[in-house]
């Protein structure tokens, strides 16, 4: 059986809406969209990325 694995982009309060782009979703006049970005890791990405590559089946 396969696992999966799922990462969440959560702030501390609790808001997991509009993480990539500004205008990504704006549903209730959210105005805080691509918040993520400003928190990137790109050594957190090169790991994820090494570990999805190594791990990938069809």
């Amino acid at each position: 059986m396969s696992k999966i694995i799922a990462v969440e982009h959560l702030t501390l309060d609790g808001v997991m809406q509009s993480p990539g782009r500004a205008d990504e979703d704006t549903r209730d006049s959210f105005r805080h969209g691509g918040w993520a970005h400003r928190h990137d890791d790109p050594v957190q990405a090169e790991v994820m990325g090494a570990h999805m590559a190594a791990h990938h089946t069809r």
